[in-house]
Order: C-alpha cells, then structure tokens, then sequence
C-alpha cells in the first residue's frame, strides 16, 4: 500500500475521477493536488505521494538473495500505484517481473490513465508481465504452478487489515505455506505491512520460514510501515 496508512495531508478536496464496479466490489481512482489515491470499497489503500515503503519492498527482498543468483524472477502482487513494479523495472538484475493484479480498472489506469506517468516505461519492459488474477487464488493453484525467487506481496493494509475478508487466506498457515512452495529453494518472501505484527513473524516461522525479520520505514505520523521478510530453507 501506500508509505502513509491514511490520505496525505491537504487542504485540497479530492476529485473522483473514475469509480467502477467490479467483482470484488468498489474501486475508485481520486486526484487530490497533485497525487492519485485509490480507494476500495470506501478504504483508502494507497497515494502517490511518497512510495518509500514500496520501493522498500522490492529492494530487501533482492539485498536478502544470494548475490550470485544470476537474473531471479520476482512475483509482485498487486500493482498498486505501480511504486513497486517501477522499482523493479529500474534494476537490471530482476529477470521476470510478473505482477499480479486482480482489478482491471487499476490495470487501465495504468495502461491508458494517469498512473501510466509512475509505471509507463515498467510496462513497456519487456521483463513485465501484468497476471490478470485474484493473488491468493494464483498463489494457491495458478498455472503450472510456476515459482519464483522472491515474492513481493502488497495488497493489504497488513496480515492483520485486509482489504477484504477473503485475503485474510493469504496470511493464515495454508496461505503462507502456498506462498513457501511458489518460492524456488532459497527464495524469499517480503510482505508489506502498515504496523510490525510479532503474530505474523511467528507465523512465518511456523510454516518453515528461516531467516525472519521485519524492516521498519518511517512515516510522517503513527507506527512505522514495515516490510516483512523470510526466506525459503534451500
């Protein structure tokens, strides 16, 4: 989500510029300045305005590789405000770049709409590969079952804030044991969080995760975002 849990701070009203219906309910695209906010079923996820923890995201999950894993392949769900997909897109190293996105309407505006100006030359990598797909069911049984080295995972306010009751299956024991047998031996897991959960570290451990650890990035106000990590046993 967005390096800020809630809307940046203006004075400016926000401006609805689409609102669409789709199969997982509302999802709506406001401008407010000179940022873009999207909104999903009345809670905001995530802005333009900073990216820091994004960006975050993508980058521990290639420091924690071994430096010798010649172009791995990085799985990021979702594409967001596209902070995550641009970051990977600006490393030479990424092999595959596959992103999963589950609503169309974000992938438009992308695409064809303003956020085109935060992803537009990430798309047009030819590395990218936009996954048309709910994430927790393409991580349960996708096809082929294909693995990756590192998955980037950000489409909650958290393990313990899901956007909706049906992502909460990505983070239970089934969940996260699905997302261990997406990994090839040695890869690792990296999960956007708006605040630490000490629950979810456990969990990850749980599940025969090594190496787990949570990176904090702070933010303007509250408890700092955090970027949960945990590697795959070789």
């Amino acid at each position: 989500m967005s390096a800020l849990s809630a809307p940046f701070e203006t004075d400016e009203a926000p401006v609805t510029l689409e609102r669409r219906d789709g199969p997982f309910g509302e999802v709506v695209l406001r401008r407010r300045g000179a940022h873009f906010e999207i909104i999903a079923n009345g809670c905001f996820l995530m802005d333009t305005s900073d990216g820091r923890s994004e960006r975050l995201l993508v980058d521990a999950a290639l420091a924690a590789l071994p430096g010798d894993r010649a172009r791995p392949s990085v799985l990021i769900g979702g594409l967001g405000v596209g902070f995550s997909l641009a970051r990977a897109a600006e490393e030479p190293r990424w092999g595959r770049i596959a992103v999963v996105e589950r609503e169309a309407a974000v992938v438009d505006w992308h695409r064809s709409g303003p956020l085109d100006a935060v992803s537009g030359p990430a798309l047009a990598d030819p590395r990218t590969e936009i996954v048309p797909a709910d994430l927790v069911a393409y991580v349960r049984d996708g096809a082929g079952a294909e693995t990756f080295d590192a998955l980037c995972l950000d489409i909650d306010n958290g393990p313990d804030w899901t956007v909706t009751e049906d992502n909460g299956g990505l983070y239970s024991p089934a969940g996260l044991a699905a997302c261990r047998d997406r990994l090839t031996p040695g890869g690792v897991l990296a999960v956007w969080s708006a605040q630490p959960s000490a629950a979810f570290e456990s969990a990850l451990r749980n599940v025969g995760f090594s190496e787990v650890r949570t990176e904090e990035i702070p933010v303007v106000r509250g408890v700092p975002d955090v970027v949960h990590l945990a590697r795959k046993r070789a």
